[in-house]
């Protein structure tokens, strides 16, 4: 069985995170610099055995680009050109990174932890592929 992996994408780092082979649960792998996320990415696509992507597609609340939507759609290119048989899929990521921020805090997690890089961004892409898990 294979894997979902969900990719929630920042200029600096990307959040990442994939389901187990049965595809019930969520769970963070380490956030990956955005300079080697392509490299990153093909090699986690021949190692495991990833399915499908979820893209994380970043608009402000009225719907309009933010200053990485582009950056993004580069990436869903490139994908879907490197990877033809992965289907990928955009999913909504407004507000990700506020609820993962959010979660942390509620989890107790110290005000430091928080502040570690990367942390923030693998909970995002967590939640996202959590609640699309729960959604399908």
């Amino acid at each position: 069985m294979g894997r979902i992996l969900a990719i929630d994408y920042g200029a600096r780092r990307c959040g990442l995170a994939w389901t187990d082979p049965l595809k019930l649960t969520a769970q963070g792998i380490p956030t990956i610099e955005e300079t080697i996320l392509r490299a990153h990415l093909d090699k986690l696509i021949a190692q495991e055995n990833i399915e499908q992507i979820l893209l994380g597609f970043p608009t402000r609340m009225d719907g309009s680009d933010t200053h990485v939507t582009q950056a993004v759609r580069d990436l869903e290119t490139w994908l879907t050109q490197t990877h033809p048989t992965i289907p990928v899929k955009r999913w909504d990521e407004r507000l990700t990174s506020s609820m993962a921020s959010r979660a942390l805090i509620d989890a107790g997690v110290s005000k430091k932890k928080r502040r570690e890089k990367g942390l923030v961004d693998q909970m995002a892409a967590t939640m996202m592929l959590q609640e699309y898990l729960t959604t399908f």
